[in-house]
């Protein structure tokens, strides 16, 4: 089938699951072959996890697109997954015909973020993933955002609260002590997507305009009122970006 189903791979981010794809990929051609994956410790993929690193992510990737007879695909990766995507294109370059890097970054986390995680890991353990969640989600979106996506926001927060606290302790752990990863973009045999959010506090435009120039063949979208959840917050002008992206990868 993915001889001739050209094939592209979802993956989430923290705290998410396969889940936050399912509107996003409605629309997409049925010339192409859609996977979506709950990542190590997310989603239904929660038994006896023990390594939450990226490498181990990017491994147990490796195994599902195996299993799924896929040689190569194009990856479409919201942050943590982009984290993954690198790791796992710097280990399997030959199974990637595409990265769609989705608010996501090749840089390693600043000593600020590092500290940052440190003090989102002693929170969660004093109060809870539900605490957390309830915090954490809201800032994702841009201000403009946060009351006209409600239900999404809610929606985020249910995925999130339901992540087990050793998922979300190791994710946090995991993306904290994570590696400069610019090399993947400069050695890149394959096109990459950047999607930026101009309002995103996660992953900055400023720390994103540098790596546009890394890769051979680089493509950006800059989106304004939008923070780091653009698949919800302009999923039409984002899922038309990436349909498009992948005529030009497969074509």
């Amino acid at each position: 089938m993915s001889d001739l189903h050209p094939t592209l791979l979802f993956l989430h981010g923290f705290g998410e699951s396969r889940e936050v794809w399912t509107d996003f990929t409605r629309g997409f051609p049925d010339e192409y072959r859609l996977l979506t994956l709950n990542l190590l410790g997310h989603g239904t993929n929660v038994h006896d996890i023990r390594d939450y690193s990226m490498e181990a992510q990017a491994r147990y990737v490796a195994e599902q697109l195996r299993q799924k007879n896929v040689e190569k695909a194009l990856l479409v990766c919201h942050s943590m997954g982009g984290y993954v995507a690198l790791a796992f294109a710097e280990r399997y370059p030959e199974m990637v015909a595409g990265l769609v890097l989705f608010h996501s970054t090749a840089l390693p986390d600043p000593d600020e973020k590092k500290a940052n995680r440190n003090k989102n890991m002693d929170f969660v353990r004093r109060n809870g993933v539900e605490k957390f969640m309830e915090s954490f989600i809201r800032p994702l979106f841009a201000p403009v955002n946060r009351e006209r996506l409600l239900e999404r926001r809610e929606f985020l927060e249910d995925i999130g609260k339901a992540t087990p606290q050793e998922t979300v302790l190791g994710a946090l752990q995991a993306m904290r002590d994570r590696p400069d990863r610019t090399h993947v973009l400069r050695n890149a045999r394959f096109p990459v997507l950047f999607i930026v959010g101009k309002e995103d506090v996660a992953v900055s435009v400023e720390s994103i305009l540098p790596q546009l120039a890394l890769p051979a063949q680089s493509h950006a979208l800059l989106l304004s009122n939008v923070g780091h959840l653009g698949y919800f917050e302009e999923p039409e002008v984002t899922c038309r970006a990436v349909v498009d992206f992948a005529g030009g990868v497969f074509s």
